[in-house]
């Protein structure tokens, strides 16, 4: 297993529940896929260098996680399908 970082941002329209949610979702789709969670760091509403889907703001969490290379592909195939999830970018660590 090789350790990844993701950081994803999260629609700034979602209350603190949603945006919880959003988080045991992902954290959802790592663990199903064999990983093991790390460390969630939840870094707050900021404001986005440009507009991403006519938003200003979103919501950055930043995870840490271990899992097996062949599954980070399908994480992000999933990734891509969650709506409130407006960008992601998972990074491995070395």
């Amino acid at each position: 297993m090789r350790s990844y970082e993701l950081v994803f941002i999260v629609r700034p329209d979602l209350d603190r529940d949603g945006t919880a949610a959003v988080v045991e979702r992902v954290t959802g789709l790592i663990t199903r896929r064999d990983g093991k969670l790390l460390e969630v760091e939840p870094w707050g509403l900021r404001r986005l260098a440009y507009p991403i889907q006519k938003q200003w703001e979103g919501q950055y969490v930043l995870m840490r996680f271990e899992i097996e290379p062949r599954a980070v592909a399908e994480l992000e195939r999933d990734l891509l399908l969650l709506e409130p999830v407006m960008r992601h970018l998972v990074v491995r660590m070395d």
